[in-house]
């Protein structure tokens, strides 16, 4: 059973997006999962353009998520930083290098998903434009 409400679920998993973007985190896409899933609230997917940045914004977001007293309860991902995934029991955040983010389109997986509007600086948006 989760331990949040969708509300406070939704507060959380907006203040890891903006975690994330301290670390100027690519094409943040927050989806409300409730209705599809029992283990989340919200799915948090976001990239960066290379294994470090990667790395760095889950740190970010771990140190951010841990000042509001939200631990991870979980870490996992290759250790070349092209995929971390950070389990917050109501919110799964799924940091991605870029091209492999594309390889997986797990965004395509949540088609029925809510999407979540977000204010991202427009630099932020268009990863395409970065790797196009």
């Amino acid at each position: 059973m989760r331990d949040h409400t969708i509300e406070s679920s939704k507060e959380l998993a907006l203040a890891a997006v903006d975690a994330a973007l301290t670390k100027n985190a690519l094409e943040p896409i927050l989806l409300r999962v409730a209705e599809q899933c029992d283990y989340a609230n919200y799915v948090l997917v976001v990239s960066g353009r290379s294994g470090r940045q990667v790395e760095a914004i889950a740190e970010a977001i771990q140190s951010g998520m841990k000042e509001l007293g939200n631990d991870s309860l979980g870490r996992e991902g290759d250790r070349r930083g092209q995929w971390i995934l950070l389990d917050f029991n109501d919110l799964v955040v799924h940091i991605f290098y870029h091209p492999v983010r594309e390889h997986y389109d797990l965004e395509g997986l949540w088609a029925d998903a809510e999407k979540v509007e977000l204010e991202v600086p427009p630099e932020l948006r268009h990863a395409a434009a970065v790797y196009g």
